[in-house]
């Protein structure tokens, strides 16, 4: 697509798409299934490993892909530590537990479960992005450990004075913090995205679907992709990027409901043509807008080896795509 910038001399063509096919993906996750039952689970980081490298593979901006150079051992040692964390404070409960303090056991339960959600959160970003290339030059993530916890278990509080309501700030502002601070070479990322926005966003889209009986669901489906894509932006010095959505509310109930009966009328196995269909859909809806020029990005990132936080975000089921 050409694209129209202040300076015609910078035009770029920017076209994001999914190359992946379900017969290849379901091949991918079928081994991977056995391969994890047969080994009573040890083969997850690797079964991991293996299908973010081929999802990664198959993502192509304008016919050069991306690639995922995690590996197995990588996770496994990072699905160590998650478990190892995990278990102290299982063990921390139930030693409190056992010894009649059950508020303080509680608590610290809570907490420690609480905890692991910045930290894994953190180092997925970190880990995921430094390992992630793109014509060679590596992401990075710059987010700084210990203030992200603050900022978290801050939004937290928040949140519960509020019975809730401030959750819709506590997710952009988290989404602002983190994809902030993710780097392409010397591209800068930015979010601006806002929890009032978010929260009328999520109130219209709640009512509407009430009142229409579950129908408007797939526009507030659309409304919410429009919206993270919407307030996406990435600059280099003077030139900058910016994504806009052209999802649809009809596009989503094609997506969803055809997805729903792939995976129905094949018991589950369809599950991987259904990933297909959705991956290729989010990069046909996210269009590049802008002047950066791609050839002149440079190398600025380090390798980040510690998949603690990946393997946490994945095991705890935390997204923030």
């Amino acid at each position: 697509m050409e694209l129209t910038a202040e300076n015609t001399s910078l035009q770029q063509n920017y076209r994001l798409e999914f190359l992946g096919k379900g017969s290849e993906y379901f091949s991918i996750v079928i081994v991977n299934w056995l391969l994890t039952l047969v080994t009573l689970g040890l083969y997850y980081p690797w079964a991991r490993a293996k299908k973010l490298r081929y999802i990664y593979g198959n993502v192509s901006l304008n016919n050069e892909r991306f690639h995922f150079s995690g590996t197995g051992k990588e996770m496994f040692i990072g699905f160590i530590k998650l478990m190892v964390f995990y278990a102290i404070i299982l063990g921390a409960f139930y030693y409190l537990y056992l010894q009649s303090s059950l508020i303080i056991a509680i608590i610290i339960l809570y907490v420690g479960l609480l905890g692991i959600i910045p930290l894994a959160i953190h180092g997925a970003f970190r880990y995921r992005m430094s390992r992630t290339t793109y014509r060679g030059i590596r992401f990075g993530y710059r987010g700084e450990r210990e203030k992200l916890v603050k900022y978290f278990f801050k939004w937290l509080i928040l949140t519960a004075f509020t019975l809730g309501i401030y959750v819709f700030w506590m997710e952009m502002n988290l989404r602002r913090y983190i994809y902030g601070n993710i780097r392409y070479g010397d591209v800068e990322f930015d979010n601006e995205s806002e929890g009032f926005e978010y929260f009328i966003l999520n109130l219209k889209g709640y009512l509407l679907t009430i009142l229409t009986l579950g129908i408007y669901s797939f526009w507030w489906y659309r409304d919410i992709f429009n919206y993270f894509v919407n307030t996406m932006s990435m600059r280099r010095g003077e030139q900058k990027i910016r994504c806009h959505s052209t999802a649809t509310g009809i596009g989503f109930l094609r997506l969803l409901v055809g997805n729903f009966f792939i995976i129905v009328f094949t018991l589950g196995l369809g599950k991987a043509w259904a990933d297909v269909r959705l991956y290729k859909f989010i990069l046909d809806n996210i269009k590049l807008e802008g002047n950066i020029n791609l050839d002149e990005i440079q190398q600025t990132e380090d390798e980040y080896l510690d998949a603690f936080g990946e393997d946490a975000m994945d095991f705890f089921d935390i997204d923030l795509a």
